[in-house]
């Protein structure tokens, strides 16, 4: 077992890894191959060298290939922070991106496209262009490790971009101190062996869940397992791939469970190591925790919670048959060591509402981030500052604290609630319901607009043999059981079938593409 980390002292991520590292090891076993600790550590360390001379943030454009990780680790020695950019985002964006950032070095996995390298030539970004194994890295001398140089913890350890509520993207700025702490907590959580790990590396880089693996299995020394975009996308690919996988951690959206849960064979003979999953970045299920728990005996289900803005995820809790047995939503745990999570009144983030009662969730802590590029002192928007330097965050997430045992609960978004007719409606809500409906696997809800306002309520199903295919039988057959349960201006004028549910390239339910259905 490793060593547990005591959860304020953040240290060197990138000397913390070496150390991990099992001389031989695989570090990550990609989709263009594996790549070694050794040569993992070595690579980093010449291209940190030639990124040294600067302090502003790297951008990394690449998707799984073992080099974007390289990249990752080259810029945390050199300190500086990096920028994943998926090359499934269009050039406009990556633009609005490379702006924001201010970035005046990019490291190239993928090959961009000519717009995109125009783009990068008229802002002066340099580049440097790294084979997919970083075969092409010169032997430089090796720089001398800024981390051992005293780099502050405040200083920034990555930027992601996330959608902003105005059409352009915001910088999340993450520190080194936020990023410890939250592999502090990661590490001190489970019974994690030295060298005996492989975690699933299911989110793109851009996503932030995926710190939650990458740093899960560097710090172990453990492996990196790297599922692409065109695998998730395509179901016996995907499961060729994961048949037989030395998977120990499994880190997904409960979307991206539930998707596999639609193949009979996922189950714990497919991956007989499996010990854990990690889930995080939505609510997750009683119906999908019973299954897992049927499905792998062997292993524990953990639900997770916390937004890109508070370091992937602040409170946890262990989901056994005794929890999916109660009625209701299930918890998402308690909060890390340090980090500090109230129920706020809306209109002040700062009153504490007794537990029991609703309102919006609010984080403080060490893992809160130091704000959106460009903010000054990271103090604006649902950023504020306590007493003591002590940054906080209101998330727009609706939840209570259960009094009997401090458990925090996830009601939903407060920006997910639509109003229908003068009708205010929960879209999670339908869901739940529909999820019961005999036959029906998974399900989601959109509204229909007209004229930009909502008119009406389409359901997407995914089913089992017993569900009407289409049609009025179909609609009948969901609205009927829905009736028991939902007032008529809830219940869905339309019904769909599909094969599954459109997932984002991060995982998540694709609302969006969801409304393609009705037209």
């Amino acid at each position: 077992m490793i060593d547990r980390v005591l959860p304020d002292s953040p240290g060197s991520l990138f000397a913390r890894i070496a150390a991990a590292a099992v001389p031989g090891g695989v570090a990550i076993d990609g989709p263009d191959g594996a790549l070694g600790y050794d040569d993992l550590l070595t690579r980093a360390r010449r291209l940190a060298s030639r990124l040294a001379a600067r302090r502003s943030p790297v951008l990394v454009y690449g998707e799984k290939e073992p080099a974007v990780v390289v990249a990752f680790l080259a810029a945390l020695r050199a300190g500086r922070p990096y920028v994943p950019i998926d090359p499934s985002l269009p050039v406009a964006r990556v633009a609005r991106i490379v702006a924001a950032a201010r970035a005046k070095d990019a490291v190239l996995v993928a090959e961009p496209p000519q717009p995109l390298a125009r783009e990068l030539a008229a802002r002066r970004v340099s580049t440097i262009r790294l084979a997919p194994l970083a075969q092409d890295l010169a032997s430089d001398d090796e720089c001398i490790d800024a981390d051992q140089c005293g780099p502050d913890p405040q200083a920034p350890a990555y930027i992601l971009f996330t959608s902003g509520t105005t059409g352009v993207p915001k910088g999340v700025v993450v520190t080194r101190a936020a990023l410890a702490h939250f592999a502090n907590w990661l590490l001190a959580s489970h019974p994690f062996v030295r060298g005996g790990e492989t975690f699933l590396n299911q989110a793109p880089f851009g996503f932030d869940l995926s710190v939650m693996d990458l740093y899960g299995a560097l710090l172990t020394g453990g492996t990196l397992f790297s599922i692409t975009r065109a695998e998730t996308g395509d179901g016996r690919r995907l499961f060729q791939r994961l048949d037989g996988a030395p998977l120990t951690t499994w880190v997904s959206t409960p979307s991206f469970v539930r998707f596999c849960l639609a193949e009979p064979r996922f189950a714990q003979p497919m991956l007989p190591a499996l010990r854990r999953f990690l889930l995080c970045g939505e609510t997750l299920p009683p119906a999908v925790a019973r299954a897992l728990l049927e499905r792998f005996p062997g292993a524990e289900v953990w639900n997770m919670y916390g937004p890109t803005e508070a370091t992937v995820a602040v409170t946890a809790v262990r989901i056994d048959a005794a929890r999916v047995a109660r009625d209701g939503p299930l918890p998402v745990g308690r909060p890390a060591p340090g980090m500090d999570v109230w129920i706020a009144d809306p209109g002040d983030p700062s009153l504490r509402l007794t537990h029991g009662e609703q309102g919006e969730i609010v984080i403080a802590g060490p893992q809160v981030a130091a704000g959106y590029v460009g903010d000054a002192g990271g103090e604006a928007g649902p950023f504020f500052v306590l007493a003591g330097d002590r940054r906080a965050y209101r998330t727009g997430d609706l939840g209570w604290i259960d009094p009997a045992d401090g458990m925090l609960f996830c009601g939903g978004r407060r920006d997910q609630q639509i109003k229908l007719r003068g009708y205010r409606i929960e879209l999670e809500e339908i869901e739940t319901h529909l999820r019961a409906v005999p036959g029906v696997a998974d399900a989601a809800v959109v509204p229909v607009d007209r004229d930009g306002t909502p008119d009406h309520l389409l359901a997407v199903v995914v089913g089992t043999a017993e569900l009407p295919t289409a049609g009025r039988a179909l609609a009948d057959h969901v609205r009927a059981a829905l009736a028991d349960a939902l007032p008529e201006y809830a219940i869905p004028r339309l019904v769909r079938r599909a094969p599954a549910l459109p997932l984002t390239t991060q995982g998540k339910l694709d609302r969006r593409a969801l409304r393609e259905i009705a037209r």
